[in-house]
Order: structure tokens, then sequence, then C-alpha cells
């Protein structure tokens, strides 16, 4: 679980900024949400089939 340490004379909203950029980097979010309905192994495939398919085709444009 990500935590931080509000700085001397930080504001609420800057340490709450901190803190949901922190657990986006560590995939809570995305994790809370794969996990809220089952999802059969076939859709499972077909996820991660396309999320390979974005992936490459990003780092074909980035060459």
């Amino acid at each position: 679980m990500p935590g931080i340490r509000v700085k001397e004379g930080e504001s609420f909203e800057s340490a709450l900024r901190r803190f949901k950029k922190k657990c986006e980097k560590a995939g809570i979010l995305a994790d809370l949400r794969r996990h809220q309905h089952f999802e059969k192994p076939s859709e499972r495939k077909k996820r991660k089939l396309n999320a390979a398919k974005r992936k490459n085709t990003a780092r074909r444009l980035e060459n």
C-alpha cells in the first residue's frame, strides 16, 4: 500500500494529488477494476492480446 508523508506547509490538495499519482503508478486502481467481476479465461486472453498489440504498435511508432 503506497503511503506519503505530508511535507511541512504542504496543502492537503497537493498531498492528495501526490498520493493519487503514487497509487496510479502502483496499479492499485487498475487491479481493483480488474477484480470487480469474474473474467472468463477467453476474455482475459483477448484483453492481454489487445494490450500486446497496442504495446507493439506504440513501439513501432516510436522507432
